[in-house]
């Protein structure tokens, strides 16, 4: 019998019902599960563990390539990174040197090119989205009071170096929004006022620091870009 704490299922049905039974199913069968909305959701969800797989090992076999054609022990690399605390701090963009590397000795690093453009093409559609949100409120982006919640690259760290955020800040100021931001070491006080003055609250950073409910008691519109605010309801997220 499968122990039901290490081995999980995801369920998805064509409605509630089914989605019960489905579970229910699988529960009396010795394994967990974690139930989702749709039979599309459970499907991709059955996908994203083969994706991640198959990205990770793409990645290392193009390192490895690259490594060998540039006369670098690729396995000292990988020990050496494992035995990190914490990145090292980059002199220049290291998908730069990367590419250049591998380009430089004859190869290439096609995974980390098409990665960086995904990368790269993710403050546009967040814009896209923020712009589509405030014409469904009647309101426009230009004129609009937008506040992006977290400067950091990521969650819980005092480090801006490299965030999205001020991307999509300078998006937003292009397209002429009146434009402030939060985050929990430095910026504007969030304060209930402060909320409701704005047209939308964007949400980039997603710190442990905030009080999520607070924030979506007091906004007329939030972009959650980070699932932070999954609990609650009625919030555009992207």
């Amino acid at each position: 019998m499968p122990d039901a704490g290490d081995t999980r299922r995801v369920v998805g049905g064509f409605d509630e019902l089914s989605t019960r039974a489905a579970a229910e199913l699988f529960t009396r069968a010795g394994f967990g599960t974690v139930s989702v909305s749709s039979v599309e959701a459970a499907e991709v969800c059955g996908a994203l563990g083969a994706l991640y797989r198959t990205i990770q090992a793409a990645a290392a076999n193009e390192l490895k390539v690259a490594c060998d054609r540039m006369g670098v022990d690729a396995w000292e690399v990988v020990a050496a990174a494992g035995a990190l605390s914490a990145a090292p701090t980059p002199t220049i963009d290291p998908a730069a040197l990367l590419s250049w590397g591998a380009r430089r000795w004859g190869g290439t690093f096609r995974l980390l090119d098409a990665a960086v453009e995904i990368n790269a093409a993710m403050p546009d559609y967040v814009i896209g989205k923020v712009a589509d949100a405030l014409n469904d409120a009647g309101k426009a982006v230009r004129g609009s009071k937008v506040a992006i919640l977290g400067m950091a690259y990521k969650k819980d760290v005092d480090d801006p170096r490299e965030s999205p955020s001020f991307e999509l800040l300078d998006h937003l100021l292009k397209k002429g929004a009146a434009v402030s931001y939060n985050d929990p070491m430095h910026s504007q006080p969030l304060t209930p006022e402060y909320l409701a003055a704005q047209d939308c609250v964007l949400i980039a950073t997603d710190h442990t620091a905030y009080d999520y409910d607070f924030i979506v008691r007091h906004s007329k519109l939030v972009i959650d870009t980070r699932n932070a605010t999954k609990a609650v309801t009625k919030i555009v997220r992207v």
